[in-house]
This record gives C-alpha cells, structure tokens and sequence, in this order.
C-alpha cells in the first residue's frame, strides 16, 4: 500500500451484513448491540484508552460516534494520531518495564515490540466487551486498544494486588481483564488455541440451542473470538488440534499469526517445513487466509477488517498471518545478540512499526515533526505517573496465597450436598453403568447448560442412522442414549485428540456452560494432562477470581480386566491429586457413582471423576436407584465395615479385596474395620484419624504403585499427626513398582489382591 493511498471500506447496509440469527439473538438478549461490520474510519475514531465497557450491557461501537466518519470512511488526522499513540504508547510502556527491571523494582519483562502495528489494527476492528479475546505475550498494544489503562498492565509488572489481569499471581504481560472480555492468559504456548475453539463453540451451541442463548456469558450472534499465537507455537500439536474443530465446526475464530521469525533463539526455518504456517494450512475448509506485512498498520487494518467481516458474516474462521518483527529479545532473560547477526539486526529496524508511522504521518501532512515530538513528550510523561502509581500500589496480602483454589461460592463438602442418611431406594439394582447414566440423564434433564463429549460417546455421529441403530453410547454404554433423549447438539463425539476434549471443555465453561466431558481411557489422558494441570485446575488461581472452568472430566480407570495390560490399566491417581484446585472423586460401588457424580457436575469446581472399569457391572456393588436429588459431599469417608483390632483405609477395586481379606481375619478371631475414602482431595481426615484413634493399627491400601503412590501420603499424614494413637507401623497394599501385564498370572503379581491384604492383617496383628 502506497503512503498516499487513502484506506476506504465501505460499510453495507445492516440489512445485507447482518448475520441470519443476528434477528433472533436481538430478541433472546434484549439489550443493545453493536453494528455488525466497522469500518477502519469508524474503528479508528475512538482514543486508545477510553473506558471499557461492561460485558453484561457492552456499549455500542466506538466506531459510530460521528455522522462525518461514516460519510467519508476515511482516517483523517484525529484517528491516525489515535493509532499512533496506541503504538507508541505500548512501546514506552515496554521500554518503562525494561528500566524498572534493570533497577530491580520488577521481576520479569517480555516485550511486544514490533507488533504494535497489527495489534492495533486488530484492536480497532473488534469490540471490547462485545467480543473475547484469547491474547498471548505480546499483545500489548491489542489489549490497549481494546481499553486496558497503561496503569492497569504496570501494575501486573509490578506484582500488585490490584492487577486486573492476575492480581500478582502471574508475571507480566499475561493479559486477561473479566470486563474487556479478555481471558486470563497462562505462560505454555498453544494452549489457549483449543479454549479459543471451547469459546467459539460456545455461541455455536447457543445458536443451536435455543434455551442456551439466555446461559451462554456475553452471547451474541456475530460475536468473534480473537486468538493470537506465534510462530514458533504453530508447532504445538494443540494448534493443529484447534485448527481441525475450528474449521470443521465453522466457528467464529479470528487467529493472528504474528510471525516475527524466531521462537527465542529457533528461526521459523527450522520450526515450520517451507517457513511458512500459513501455507500449510491453505486447504483447510472454512478457513480464509491472509497475509499482511504486520509493521504496516494501514495494511493491516484492511486486512483484519475484511477477516473480520468474514467472520461475522458466517463463512467461518479466519488466519491472518503477519509477519512483524521482534526489534529486542525474546524477554529479559535472553540476548539475541548470541544468534542473530548484526545484519538481520539491523535489518529488521528498518522495518520498525513505530518509525515507519511516524514518519508517514510526517510526510503526508497530518503533523510535524514538533508536533510527533509532542505526542512523544506527552506518552511519556503518562507512561511515568503511571509507572509511579504503580510502584506504590499494595502488594498482595500473604494471606491471601490459598483464595481462589477452589470455589468461594459453592464448597462441596458442605451439608447441602449432603442428603445420604435416610435416602430412600426403589426400583430394581443396577450395576454402577446403571446408577451413573441415570445421574447424567436426569442432570441433563435439570441444566440444560450439561454437555456431554468425548470419544464414542454418542449413540451414532451420523444422525440419520439414529432410528436404525442400537448405538455405541461410550464404550461401556456409560453414556447410553443420552444423545437420543437430549438430542446431538448437546451429546455428540469429539476428535481423537484429548487435549481438544479438555481444552475445549475450558473454553465452554469459562462462558457459563457444563461440559461433562470423557477421557475413554485413563491411560490415554496424558495428552490432556497439559490442559488439565496447567490450564482447567489453575484458571480460577491464576486469574484471581476473574475466571472459573467447572468441568467435570470423567475417566474409566484401573485394572483387574484380565486382558486389560499395560495401556489400559494404569492407576495414576497420585499425579492428579498432588495439583492444587482439582477435585479428585473415586467411588467403589453404583450408590456412592450416582451421588458423587450429582455433587461433581453441581460443584463450581473441575472435578476428575474416575470410574473403575472392573466395579461398572459387578453384582457385589449393585443399588437401587436413589431419588433424583441424591448427593454425597466431597471429603466424607464411609465406613464399609466396623472393626476394633485394626483399620484399613482404602478406596476403588480395593473395598471389595479388603472385605474379602477382612471376613478370612475374622474367621481368625481378628476385627477389621474398613474405611472407603470415596473422595481422594479432598479426602476425609476425620475418619482417618477417628479409626485410626480407634483401633491403633491401620494398612493404607491403594491400587498405586507401593512407591511414590497416593497411599504413601496418607501413611506419612498418619505416621506425622498420629503417631502417638499408634501401637504399630503403617503398613501399606498396593501394586508393585511395575506395569500391568497381559498375561492373567503377571496381572495377578503385580496388582494387590485380597490375599496380600490378608496378609498385610496376620503380619500388623502380631506386630
């Protein structure tokens, strides 16, 4: 684009831009709503700080406060300074960030420089409040556009309480503001790709759904949801996992490719084959692709504008790829000056957004260069009271280091989730398949918001086979038609990807919905363990309370299938329990399934329900059904069998192993008393120490492996706080520091069975 070319984008009439459902979502919200298309001359009007607006009643586009602006559509002085001062300003504020580290006055930096142009651009054709954002690092300049003070992101260097994106609990630069409809951003790359495509599906469900168009946070018809990454994060197998539904799903997905060439010290040669994203995925449908030079922001607002337009009018997603530059370090913890040459140095600052605008606003006459100084003068005194306020803004309260780990709102282990004592049964015993499906039919039947996804869990992906069908329904029939009764927007099959399955899942609850989500197998949701450790369990923490992703995540479990081996019998549950902010539920029979499963998908916490698949059709554990308001609370132990010679603490497949033993001690003159945890965190302590005060003796039996396992915990507890009600050592069950072997005799080897737990009895009696 020529220096004198003049930017126009003609604005369509509403009648011919709007979306088709734009109509029906006017009369399901009943509020204002912004124009469907800005154009740049419109975008641009507004100055690059104005106050947000609230996502409840976001206010009208900035875009069309003047009647001129529309008539001409071209930028004229005023809104080509606004965009210079957003790019300076993000460029002072970097530059603020690096003297107030090297005066050890904050901790980290990392930069946008070089990106301002392009972030800008996308700033002014999305709407703050309206629209949501998934940003990464450097998205300064965006986030200033879309409203964030230079205040409000010193104060997230800073480390301050008041920090809107984290409230000092992350470093700075990880942008996320509730009101802006910025979400929290986290430090792993790619993984907001996959929330971006939970977002999105978000308002897909609610244009599909009627009664979800009142419960989806901030919906509207034509909204878009922004997400950036970099070219080095193009590698990461969840890009490619969001890319698939994206497109498959023709959600409303706007992704910034912001290409500056070098993933810290790794050049784009040597990350992507042909150095180049963007070609790669040119053949992706509903995918409209573009290319921009992403330092020149005139360029880029015409692009972003015609991606955006794309976008609202229905045909899908776009990818914009801007190829920018990264004029200083990857952060303050690298020097580029040890793998770049001072050449491509050198080369790139010619290309600097920052100067490249300046002077093109000197040379076609919309100021001079007194006239840039003073604009200049003027940031920089802004950027410096700000940078004062700042530093004398309070640091967080130490005490304030555990809120936000799990809900404020709702406790789970609370006497309103507790309705057992009393509960009335009917109907014929069902096995533990049984008592789950029934829990998520009547569930779904109470909150319309419950999705339910996964691997096979439908009846039949393909609707029309529906009638014709018995259906697959997961593949222990947990989910058994569901679809049918709830019908396939609400139930229906996901990828053969479980990070897409959890991520997703974090997208769609961060906007108000309750996915209840399956992992077929436990021993495949390591692929997913990045999204659930770093991501589900650490959102509302990390955010300060801003924002919460209640997932429930069930996931068949555990050995003792005869056949089940190496990959379908692992019992990991100590990685799981040891992560701060995730519930962990595991119950052993049909009654404890069914009520523990209410308590999970009614918690406002993620909850990781594991389901052994050797107890989903046992007749030993079989119930009548309970009513359909039946609960057990987190953290509440039940005594399976009273006792006065000694304790066993258990929990899963091992209850059963445990009576069992505990019925051939008795016979031996022994009493056992048994204690099913049903929930490992929380897990009950009372009732540990109460047997254990009780009989003096215990065996903590896990399905774990003995080393390292989540019984190891519990005895070092026991051994810590009780060891004065002790007339013996913990002793522990569990599986031996190996894998689960096919071979039926290995298989028996290695996990514990009633025989070891007898044993474990005869040797901690004679002790």
């Amino acid at each position: 684009m020529s220096d004198t070319k003049v930017l126009k984008l003609v604005r369509k009439s509403e009648a011919e831009t709007e979306h088709p459902d734009a109509v029906e979502e006017k009369v399901a919200t009943e509020r204002p709503r912004p124009a469907v298309q800005l154009s740049v001359a419109q975008a641009a009007s507004a100055p690059a700080a104005e106050p947000p607006a609230t996502a409840s009643a976001p206010e009208k586009p900035r875009a069309a406060k003047t009647a001129k602006a529309r008539a001409s559509g071209q930028l004229d002085r005023e809104r080509m300074l606004a965009i210079y001062r957003t790019m300076y300003l993000s460029r002072k504020l970097d530059d603020k960030e690096i003297q107030l580290k090297g005066q050890n006055k904050i901790f980290f930096q990392i930069s946008g420089a070089g990106h301002e142009a392009v972030l800008v651009a996308a700033g002014l054709v999305l709407q703050p409040g309206y629209d949501w954002f998934y940003p990464y690092y450097r998205d300064r300049a965006l986030c200033l556009q879309l409203g964030m003070t230079p205040l409000e992101q010193l104060l997230s260097a800073v480390g301050a309480a008041a920090d809107p994106n984290s409230h000092g609990r992350q470093m700075p630069s990880h942008w996320g503001h509730k009101k802006l409809n910025i979400v929290s951003q986290s430090s792993p790359t790619g993984t907001q790709m996959l929330q971006a495509a939970g977002c999105a599906e978000a308002g897909y469900r609610a244009r599909l759904i009627k009664e979800l168009k009142q419960k989806v946070t901030g919906f509207h018809a034509d909204e878009v949801v922004y997400v950036s990454l970099g070219d080095g994060t193009t590698s990461e197998g969840e890009t490619w996992e969001a890319l698939n539904t994206i497109c498959n799903l023709k959600l409303p997905v706007l992704i910034l490719l912001e290409d500056n060439g070098y993933a810290i010290s790794v050049p784009v040669e040597v990350q992507t084959c042909g150095a180049d994203a963007s070609k790669l995925v040119e053949n992706f449908p509903n995918l409209l692709v573009q290319r921009v030079d992403g330092t020149d922001v005139l360029a880029s607002l015409e692009v972003m504008q015609k991606a955006v337009e794309f976008i609202r009018a229905g045909n899908g997603a776009a990818l914009v790829h801007a190829r920018v530059i990264r004029p200083y370090s990857h952060s303050l913890s690298d020097d580029e000056k040890l793998y770049r040459s001072d050449e491509e140095r050198v080369s790139d600052s010619e290309r600097d957004p920052i100067k490249r605008f300046g002077s093109h606003l000197v040379h076609e006459g919309f100021i001079d260069q007194e006239g840039l100084q003073q604009i200049k003068d003027d940031i920089e005194r802004e950027v410096t009271a700000a940078a004062d306020e700042a530093l004398t803004s309070p640091q967080p309260d130490p005490q304030s280091a555990t809120q936000y780990v799990y809900s404020p709102d709702v406790d789970p282990t609370a006497k309103e989730f507790d309705n057992e004592a009393g509960v009335e049964l009917s109907g014929n015993p069902g096995t533990m398949v049984d008592l789950i499906n029934r829990c998520l039919h009547t569930e779904m039947a109470r909150d319309p918001r419950i999705l339910v996804f996964g691997e096979d869990v439908a009846d039949v992906s393909r609707d029309v086979y529906l009638e014709k069908v018995k259906g697959k329904g997961g593949v222990f029939k947990v989910t058994a038609n569901l679809q049918r009764k709830f019908g396939s927007d609400r139930v229906y099959n996901s990828p053969l990807a479980e990070a897409n399955i959890v991520g997703r899942a974090i997208g769609l609850a961060t906007r108000g919905l309750k996915p209840v989500v399956e992992i077929q197998f436990f021993d495949y949701i390591w692929p997913a363990f990045h999204q659930i450790r770093n991501e589900l369990a650490l959102l509302r923490w990390r955010s300060g309370g801003e924002w919460k992703a209640p997932v429930v995540i069930r996931v068949p479990i555990g050995g003792y299938l005869k056949g089940g081996a190496v990959y379908h019998s692992q019992s990991g549950v100590s990685t799981f329990t040891q992560i701060p902010g995730l519930r962990v539920v595991y119950p052993s029979n049909a009654l404890d399934a069914n009520g523990l499963l209410r308590t999970a998908i009614r918690c406002d916490d993620p909850v990781l329900f594991l389901e052994h698949k050797h107890l989903y059709r046992q007749a030993y554990n079989k119930s009548q059904y309970p009513p359909d308001e039946f609960m057990i609370p987190f953290g509440k132990a039940r005594t399976v069998r009273e006792g006065t010679d000694l304790s066993i603490i258990t929990y899963g497949a091992l209850v059963q192993r445990s009576v069992v033993a505990a019925k051939q001690a008795e016979q031996q003159g022994v009493s056992v008393e048994i204690v099913d945890l049903r929930t490992l965190a929380p897990y009950d302590w009372n009732a540990i120490a109460a047997t254990v005060k009780k009989t003096s003796r215990v065996i903590v039996a896990p399905e774990d492996c003995l080393s390292f396992g989540y019984g190891a915990e519990i005895a070092a507890r026991i051994g810590d706080e009780l060891f004065e009600y002790l007339d013996a050592p913990v002793k522990r069950v569990a599986a031996l520091d190996t894998f689960v072997a096919y071979a039926p005799q290995l298989e028996d080897a290695i996990l514990p069975q009633a025989t070891d737990v007898a044993q474990a009895i005869a040797e901690l009696k004679a002790y």
